[in-house]
């Protein structure tokens, strides 16, 4: 298989894994702020980590991507320059 076909079907059974354990904790627990208390279902509590997680590994992914696109993007035109002087 691809390795992006592995990535999917990890992904798909991280996702079933975290959902199943998410719908079996469905009590409400507290959850502590600087300025007061609120009780959450700990689905709630359990996905809106998850996706956080996600939301913070995603960004520091993209900042990465960016900054190695321009990295090549500089070496291909500097290769082009070198190129050029070769000629």
């Amino acid at each position: 298989m691809k390795k992006l076909q592995w990535f999917v079907i990890l992904g798909i059974v991280f996702t079933v894994i975290v959902a199943v354990f998410a719908v079996v904790n469905v009590e409400d627990v507290a959850v502590n702020y600087v300025f007061g208390t609120a009780y959450w279902p700990l689905i709630l509590v359990i996905l809106g980590s998850v996706v956080m997680g996600g939301v913070i590994v995603g960004s520091a992914l993209a900042v990465r991507i960016l900054h190695l696109s321009k990295e090549l993007k500089k070496l291909k035109k500097e290769l082009g320059r070198e190129e050029e002087h070769e000629e």
